[in-house]
């Protein structure tokens, strides 16, 4: 790894850092259990995660936590822009949807599943409602 490359590594280290807080308290405005955050985070470890929650400057920020993170910012954005009422937009990870995809499950369900993609399924068809799209 040159110098570069280590500079680029530590920065997006330090970003994770950064935003780990902001996405934990998203996660506790969603109600999510310590079960889904780990399986929304890809952790493995309720020690891992409650170590996260209490010192984000010492998490070790993978690239798969980051896109993880990134995804959870993305729906939480779409669904500020969708909804102005709080509970609304705190609420509807949570509840039965039933859109096609969703078919009965909710956006948790989907997303708890364990996989990144889960997560960027749930945020491009929101992307795409957000959108105009169906």
């Amino acid at each position: 790894m040159n110098a570069s490359s280590a500079q680029q590594s530590q920065q997006l280290v330090d970003a994770g850092n950064t935003v780990l807080p902001v996405v934990f308290n998203i996660l506790d405005k969603w109600s999510c259990t310590q079960a889904q955050q780990m399986a929304l985070l890809g952790m493995s470890s309720r020690s891992t995660l409650n170590k996260y929650r209490s010192h984000p400057e010492t998490a070790k920020v993978s690239k798969d936590l980051l896109e993880r993170m990134s995804y959870i910012l993305n729906i939480h954005k779409c669904l500020r822009i969708m909804f102005s009422a709080e509970e609304s937009v705190y609420n509807w990870v949570q509840k039965p949807n039933s859109h096609p995809f969703f078919a009965g499950r909710s956006a948790m369900d989907i997303m708890c599943q364990g996989k990144v993609v889960d997560l960027y399924q749930v945020a491009s068809r929101l992307n795409a409602w957000r959108g105009g799209q169906s």
